[in-house]
């Protein structure tokens, strides 16, 4: 008898000590923040944000709504997003713009080493410039060079 309380604790111990490590893997790495300098000044959520170096970070413990920072200006922005995986972890972290002519919409942020990265919804202002482009003929030389995909690499802290 005593040896099957002692199994039951020893068991009940393990996964409270398997709980606790999840917890705190969780808690760190949504506390963690990916830094990264924008040459650009972009949009989010329908706001303009001037070129800088930007911290992106989770603000709600689901992680599912972002805190965007300008380091120098102390600019912000919270965000609501979805999110997205890899087929492979990317091996850095980094921030992913549609740009359209020379306008840049912030879309993606990755992680390093992470396979679920973060997806913002598109503005209604990005959303009537793909319909602008969708209405120029696809061979013309203006739409297929008007869109672009720009990764800026970044660092975690």
């Amino acid at each position: 008898m005593q040896k099957h309380i002692l199994k039951g604790l020893t068991m009940l111990m393990l996964v409270a000590g398997v709980a606790l490590m999840a917890a705190l893997v969780s808690a760190h790495a949504q506390s963690s923040s990916v830094v990264a300098d924008v040459p650009f000044e972009f949009t989010v959520g329908g706001k303009s944000l001037k070129a800088g170096e930007y911290s992106v970070r989770a603000f709600t413990a689901s992680g599912d709504t972002l805190l965007i920072r300008n380091q120098d200006s102390n600019a912000a922005i919270i965000q609501l997003t979805n999110s997205i995986r890899a087929r492979i972890a990317p091996e850095q972290g980094k921030l992913v713009f549609h740009r359209y002519g020379q306008r840049y919409f912030l879309s993606e942020v990755w992680t390093t080493g992470e396979p679920t990265g973060r997806q913002f919804r598109k503005s209604a202002e990005e959303r009537a410039i793909e319909r602008q482009l969708a209405a120029i003929s696809s061979k013309s030389e203006l739409a297929q060079s008007s869109y672009e995909t720009v990764e800026i690499i970044a660092m975690v802290r």
